[in-house]
């Protein structure tokens, strides 16, 4: 089912002995757009600790729950590798998480396919939680622990501007994922002042390329398609009628003859 992502922001996390604490972030992976770790803040239970969770091993029945349950005792989080908050996340924290809760990077079988995804992608970029670090900071941490070049913060790109090939049409206000597979689907486009404040869809294959330092995002799309394309209302389910009307008007892979 596909829903905005940031309506799963401050959702509870339960071990099977209490629970852990809430979803500040989600991280995904740049080349493949699929979610890979939820940030789970400990509050005051681990004052001060930030845990990575991985997409497969959560359930939830309802989103009126606010609530994802985990296979984890407490005791088992304590335990866990930890990383400080401006400290980048290194493809070697994310294998000892994995190794430690004997979790497979792969998806388990939840993801279809290859979890790293293969989508072809000029988008090489500043390592997630590092651009935060001054000097100091950077030598404490040490050239072994540079972040994962392809990890990204949904917290840090909403916000980004969004280009069209012929002009702005406004930032990122939200992304629409899937929650079976947990892939980013759509940016939640607000067009501000240039189109009466408009929100529209833009499907993650538009991008043409990612200027993630300048907080930038480029289309292959024009001006024109957006103020033509269907408008998009939060407070309306998006079913395969819409995705099918959608990416018609675009011409993306996906519509329907």
């Amino acid at each position: 089912m596909l829903q905005v992502i940031s309506a799963l922001k401050g959702f509870a996390i339960e071990a099977t002995d209490g629970r852990i604490g809430t979803v500040v972030d989600f991280l995904f992976d740049d080349v493949s757009w699929q979610v890979r770790w939820l940030v789970v803040d400990c509050g005051a239970w681990l004052k001060g600790r930030k845990v990575l969770i991985h997409p497969p091993a959560i359930s939830y029945s309802e989103l009126d729950d606010q609530q994802f349950d985990v296979r984890l005792t407490r005791a088992q989080v304590v335990a866990s590798p930890s990383w400080r908050e401006h400290q980048p996340v290194s493809q070697q924290i994310q294998h000892r998480v994995y190794d430690h809760y004997g979790w497979d990077p792969s998806g388990n079988g939840i993801y279809p396919g290859n979890f790293l995804g293969a989508m072809a992608s000029p988008m090489m970029a500043p390592d997630y939680l590092g651009l935060q670090m001054n000097s100091e900071e950077r030598a404490e941490v040490g050239d072994t622990q540079e972040g994962d070049p392809h990890l990204r913060s949904v917290v840090e790109v909403i916000g980004y501007h969004i280009h069209a090939l012929d002009g702005d049409i406004g930032h990122v206000e939200n992304f629409m994922f899937d929650n079976d597979d947990w892939r980013l689907h759509y940016f939640v486009v607000d067009t501000s002042n240039w189109w009466l404040g408009k929100r529209v869809l833009i499907a993650i294959q538009a991008v043409k390329s990612v200027e993630w330092s300048d907080r930038h995002i480029r289309l292959d799309v024009s001006r024109e398609q957006v103020k033509t394309s269907p408008v998009w209302d939060p407070m309306v389910a998006f079913n395969e009628m819409d995705k099918s009307h959608l990416h018609n008007h675009y011409g993306w892979a996906g519509s329907r003859a």
